[in-house]
Formats: C-alpha cells, sequence, structure tokens
C-alpha cells in the first residue's frame, strides 16, 4: 500500500456506503465494457497496426453508453482520476481507479482481465500513428501544418520552399482543381524542396467527391476598372499601378500592381521614365498614366484619376513633354471577364434547375411577365432526392432558403436568410441540403481517373463527404486494384450521416495501415448547423483519440490572414484551439507565407501552455448510434445498411 493510499484510509477509517456504491458502479460499468468488446467479431479484419487501437476504440464506445457524470463528480472528492481523460486507455484507466478504490475501502481486488496495454503504451500508439501518417514534427512543435497548394505552385517553386521554411509540414493538393500535368510540377517542386532544406512534407491529395455546386452563368463585363486610393476627401493617396510586360511571356506576382497588361517588346523598348500613355477609356474619358518604373521585365505606369480599360482601348506612348508619339498606338487586347453572378435577397425566389445551360438573374420581359432568378447544379440527380420543405444552402451558408416546390425539372427555393442588402450568388459555389437523404457515391468516375495519380505519388488519399463504412470499403478495394502502394486514409467528416458513422468509418479504415480523419468545419458547420459545431468537432477529437487516430484541423484557420495579410482576434483564438489536434490545415491565400509563419509561431507558444481540461462524460449519443446497428449492436451491419 502506498503512502497516499495508507493516508486515506486514516481519513477514511471506514469504509462508507458511497465508496462501495462507486465500486459497485464502477466494476458494471468495467463488466459492461468488456462485454460490449468482445461481442465485436470483425477485429481479425483490422490492421495489425490497429489491433489494440480497435479494442480501446470499443471499449471507450461501450464507456460512453453511460452517464458518468455524478460518478465523476465523487472520485474527484476522494482525490481520484475522474476518468475525464481515458479515451487512450479506457481498461487500464478503470482498472486503475478500481484499484484505488479497493484499497481505500481495504478490499483485496485481483481481476482476471488484464488491459491490453498500459498508460504509456496509449499515448505511444497515438504518437506512433501520428508520424507514420504526417511525418515527423517541427522540432519544438508537436501540432503539424498542412498547407492547400494554390495552383501558382506548379511553376513557382520559390513559393514552395518558402512555405516549407516556414513550418509546413504537408502539402495538400486538392484534386477538385487544376489536372494531372499540374500537379506533376506542384510534387515535383515539393520533392525538391524537401531535399534543399533537407526536411520531411508528406502530400496529401483530396478526391473530388460528389460535391453539389452551382451551375455556370453569363461572363460579365470585360471591363477592369482600376481607381487610386482616395481620402475621405477625396485627395489621392495612392495612385494606381499598372504593370506593362512583354507578350507571350508572364506577369508574374508584381507587387503593388494594380493590373498587369502585355505589350510588344518593340513598344517597350521606347518607354522611358517619366514618359506618358493617354487615351480614352470605355467611358470615353480622356485618361493618362506616367512611366515610373523601367526594367527589362517591363515598365510601371501610375495613374490618378480612374481608368476604366476594355478591349480596344488605344494607349499612345508620349515623350515627357508630352509632344511627341514615340510609336504606334497600344490596343488593350483580352481582359478577364468579371464571373456573372445572381443577387439574391431575403423572400426571393430562386429556380435551381437540372439543366445545364446558363442560369440569369431575375428580370421582367418585354410582356411584363416577372421571371424569378435560375440558375443549374453539378449533380442534377440530387434534386430528385429532395423534398418541399427542406433546407438548403448555398456558398458556405452565406445564403439560405426552403424548398417550397418541386417540379420534375426544378426546385423552387425561397430565400430565408443573406446579408443585408443582398448577397451575388456565383457559379461554382458549393450547396448544402443538410435534411435530405442523398443517394451520391462517395467515389466518382473522375475520383477513379485522380486515384491513378495518387498511387502513384501521395502519402495521403483524402476521402471527401465520407458517409458511411462501405464508402471507405469502396476505396480501399479501389487502391488495391490500382497496385501495392496503398497511401494513407483521410477520412473527410462533412455531414451529420458522416458523424454518425465515425465510429464504424474509422474501424473500416484500421483495416488498412495508415488512416486519419479531416474535420471539414466548412460542410460540416452548414449541414449540422453552426450552433452544434463546437459540440460536433469536440466529438469528433475523443473518438480519434479513443482510436489513437491523427486529426486535421481544417477549414478557415487564419483565413483573413491567408487573404488580406491580417488575422482577427478570433481567428488567432481558433487556431490556438487547433493545438488539440495533430494536424492544422490553412487554405490557400496571396499571403499564405505569412499566415503559415504565423500558426508555427502560435503552435510553438501554445504547446507550453495547453491543457487538458477534464471532460464531463454524460451518455454519448453516437455511442448509441453505434452499438444501435442492426440486432442491437453489430457495427458491420453498418456497411450493409448503407
Amino acid at each position: 500500500m502506498t503512502r497516499r493510499e495508507s493516508y486515506i484510509q486514516e481519513l477514511l477509517p471506514c469504509p462508507s456506503p458511497g465508496l462501495n456504491l462507486i465500486i459497485s458502479r464502477l466494476l458494471a460499468i468495467r463488466k459492461d465494457i468488456l462485454a460490449k468488446e468482445a461481442f465485436y467479431k470483425d477485429l481479425d479484419t483490422i490492421h495489425p497496426n490497429y489491433q489494440k487501437s480497435a479494442v480501446n476504440l470499443l471499449q471507450y464506445l461501450a464507456f460512453r453508453l453511460h452517464d458518468v457524470r455524478e460518478l465523476q463528480v465523487m472520485l474527484s472528492d476522494l482525490g481520484l482520476s475522474s476518468m475525464g481523460r481515458a479515451e487512450r486507455k479506457v481498461h487500464a484507466t478503470i482498472d486503475t481507479v478500481l484499484t484505488h478504490l479497493h484499497n481505500m475501502a481495504g478490499k483485496e481486488w485481483k481481476p482476471r482481465e488484464k488491459p491490453h496495454f498500459c498508460f504509456q503504451e496509449g499515448r505511444q500508439l497515438l504518437e506512433d500513428n501520428v508520424v507514420a501518417l504526417l511525418g515527423e514534427p517541427t522540432p519544438g512543435r508537436r501540432v503539424r501544418i498542412m498547407v492547400t497548394m494554390p495552383s501558382e505552385a506548379a511553376d513557382n517553386y520559390d513559393l514552395v520552399r518558402k512555405l516549407m521554411q516556414s513550418g509546413m509540414n504537408c502539402a495538400r493538393i486538392n484534386c477538385a482543381h487544376d489536372d494531372p500535368q499540374i500537379w506533376l510540377r506542384m510534387v515535383a517542386n515539393i520533392r525538391r524542396a524537401q531535399k534543399e532544406i533537407a526536411g520531411e512534407c508528406r502530400i496529401l491529395m483530396d478526391l473530388c467527391g460528389p460535391k453539389l455546386r452551382t451551375g455556370p452563368l453569363p461572363g460579365g463585363s470585360p471591363v477592369l476598372k482600376v481607381r487610386p486610393k482616395r481620402s475621405a476627401l477625396g485627395a489621392v493617396l495612392r495612385p494606381s499601378h499598372i504593370w506593362f510586360y512583354p507578350e507571350r511571356s508572364s506577369p508574374g506576382t508584381v507587387p503593388g500592381a494594380d493590373l498587369c497588361l502585355p505589350a510588344p517588346v518593340r513598344w517597350l523598348e521606347d518607354c522611358q521614365e517619366s514618359d506618358r500613355i493617354t487615351g480614352r477609356d470605355a467611358r470615353g474619358s480622356k485618361r493618362a498614366l506616367t512611366i515610373v518604373h523601367v526594367s527589362s521585365e517591363g515598365c510601371m505606369a501610375t495613374a490618378v484619376k480612374t481608368i476604366y480599360f476594355a478591349p480596344g482601348m488605344k494607349l499612345q506612348l508620349r515623350s515627357a513633354g508630352g509632344k511627341k508619339n514615340k510609336n504606334t498606338p497600344l490596343l488593350v487586347g483580352e481582359l478577364p471577364r468579371k464571373p456573372g453572378a445572381i443577387t439574391l435577397q431575403k423572400n426571393d425566389v430562386l429556380l435551381l434547375r437540372k439543366s445545364g445551360a446558363p442560369g440569369y438573374d431575375a428580370c421582367v420581359d418585354e410582356a411584363g411577365n416577372f421571371h424569378p432568378a435560375a440558375i443549374g447544379c453539378s449533380l442534377p440527380q440530387v434534386l430528385d432526392d429532395v423534398q418541399v420543405g427542406e433546407s438548403i444552402c448555398f456558398d458556405d451558408g452565406s445564403i439560405c432558403g426552403i424548398i417550397v416546390g418541386k417540379e420534375p425539372e426544378q426546385l423552387q427555393v425561397r430565400i430565408t436568410h443573406t446579408r443585408t442588402g443582398g448577397k451575388a450568388l456565383r457559379g461554382e459555389k458549393g450547396i448544402n441540403l443538410p435534411d435530405s437523404h442523398l443517394r451520391l457515391p462517395a467515389i466518382s468516375d473522375e475520383d477513379l481517373e485522380s486515384l491513378k495519380f495518387v498511387v502513384q505519388h501521395a502519402d495521403m488519399v483524402g476521402l471527401s463527404f465520407a458517409n458511411c463504412p462501405k464508402d471507405v470499403d469502396d476505396l480501399i478495394v479501389h487502391l488495391r486494384e490500382m497496385g501495392q502502394n496503398m497511401p494513407g486514409i483521410i477520412l473527410k467528416i462533412e455531414t451529420p450521416r458522416g458523424f454518425d458513422n465515425l465510429p464504424a468509418m474509422i474501424l473500416k479504415a484500421m483495416e488498412t495501415p495508415l488512416c486519419g480523419v479531416m474535420i471539414a468545419r466548412g460542410d460540416l458547420a452548414i449541414e449540422c448547423g453552426f450552433g452544434r459545431l463546437a459540440e460536433v468537432q469536440e466529438e469528433i477529437l475523443w473518438i480519434c483519440e479513443a482510436a489513437h487516430v491523427p486529426v486535421i484541423w481544417a477549414t478557415q484557420v487564419l483565413e483573413g490572414m491567408a487573404k488580406q495579410g491580417i488575422p482577427t482576434r478570433a481567428e488567432v483564438t481558433d487556431a490556438a484551439m487547433g493545438e488539440r489536434a495533430e494536424c492544422i490545415m490553412l487554405n490557400k491565400g496571396e499571403h499564405i507565407v505569412e499566415a503559415t509563419q504565423a500558426l508555427s509561431d502560435i503552435l510553438h507558444r501554445m504547446q507550453d501552455h495547453q491543457t487538458k481540461k477534464r471532460s464531463l462524460l454524460r451518455k454519448l449519443h453516437l455511442a448509441e448510434k453505434f452499438f444501435a446497428a442492426e440486432d442491437l449492436q453489430h457495427p458491420s451491419a453498418l456497411v450493409k445498411n448503407n
């Protein structure tokens, strides 16, 4: 008996009825946990790497079938563990607490069933799995940083190298964008930077999945408005900057440029500092620019008035005095059109159509008939699964509505929520149907083509919109058919259905050597409701820790800083909360290098301060759903039912 136990016995000379009650209740929970673990018959399919972890996950789920909040308080009052951090080693935690309780009660307790592993091994299993999947950590920082590669990473090696130097441990390539040729150049730059920096960077490739998006809209006007920055009184604080570069070449990244225009080499050779460029813009207004810098790469000109550039606009180069035309005029060529948009306000009606024809804004025809706005969708078959009364969200929840009518070729949507003054809806924006049960395969034909590249070049593959064990099983089957290389499988949890089936999907993924989970908080917040997101992501962290499976904390982390260069206070706090995961993902943006460095600094600081708070363990509905799958408790039924 330890000195601490002897001291406690002096304080409690006689076993109290409360002590015996605690022992009785905890023994009953222990018996139930072991019985439910034994009931699961599919452990032989689990990969050897996860045998002990799968057992611990089952025990944790069985443990969370019980509401032990009152028991936690009673244990805490006795100075014992309240089991609020039992995720990694459930059986060992319960047996340790029971041993102390029996000693305090003056009873001998020698259980026949020994835990599969001890406290230290539970911690080590998670760390081993993290290293195997995500690579070695950066010195002084436990949490890895994943960065989504922008398209320019294919041709801008310097960007990739700077990201790795700033703290990037994993690179994410989104298969929904670009193509295999661009992906290959991205991979080459990542591998080159690894060798040059002597660092490690794992590559995750996300499958597109059945992402429902808005259809095309007619392009806007090809006119580009460039204006100087002015004070509240209209004084010019900073002129606009236009960069002229040699045609048939890339302008590259030009700091401070508001617009980049190609020009003939001969025209550029005549440019000198202080020369002027004159012409009439798209509104017919006379405008002038002054050349302030000339180099072999091009020249920079500034303007103090707003200019509307349009294709065909003539720009005449004049000497500094403004009297001599130095060469033939420069004709502005094709300019990028602004994406088309539909402006929606509360109570507007939107027609969501199966047709792939371009959509249109609300209008009144020549006969005075009103036509509501209309837009198509990328997966028209989905509309058959939607029912009147169900909710619908567009563009990450910035526009929401209710299905008020259903016809064979379209749905009628009544807009119920958007910002004051209306919100523009563009093509290729996400559509969420949180109330609808959609019959969509997790892996499309496009994904199968992407997988051929993934198995050759990626360390991990992301299964987007993973909803049930069959989705995971389908991915495993396809990967095995494509060769011996089995990348780590990342389950992206983006829907309520995926959350409900998370334990069973993890057990299915455990049939492979490596797996992890991504909390895709963008779609998950819309599908589950923003009010429930905090609870859902907390439960995902618990379940994954019990399974010794790494978690990637994703979506909108330091979003403002990555795009505008300045983070909000809420973003910094959110990034610090990500310390509880094993990896944090940043999305692409103009200031992604600075955002990566900032996140690395935050995680370095938080590592010395972050503590795990005690959790109050009410009955967990996720555990109930797992054990309630067909015939009371057999989780493999989830594969059949889904």
